[in-house]
């Protein structure tokens, strides 16, 4: 996925709680960038076979520092976080784990 608006890219890995790879885990970003926030971009993709994902294009300044990726599959869910102006090429790993919303019973 190519956001086109700038140098940083971020590859993610989502596991299972077992720490296997999630195939078909869904990851969604808001950035907010340029001056007071003026652009915005909002991206989605999903986990390849090895429940990989990466992310480039990514603008290496953002509003209000770390950007916080969310990751789902099912009723499972995580977040990780990344500031580009720390850290322009990044790596990291979601643990999707279950979901704490209450149930609708």
């Amino acid at each position: 996925m190519d956001g086109g608006a700038g140098p940083c890219s971020l590859e993610l890995t989502v596991r299972g709680a077992d720490g296997k790879p999630v195939y078909a885990a869904t990851v969604k970003v808001h950035i907010k960038y340029d001056f007071g926030g003026m652009r915005r971009l909002d991206l989605e993709a999903g986990t390849n076979a090895d429940g990989k994902v990466k992310f480039a294009g990514l603008p290496d300044r953002v509003q209000r520092p770390p950007l916080e990726f969310h990751a789902s599959k099912d009723e499972f869910m995580g977040i990780v976080t990344y500031d580009p102006s720390a850290e322009c090429q990044a790596k990291r790993d979601i643990t999707l784990e279950k979901s704490k919303a209450p149930d609708a019973h």
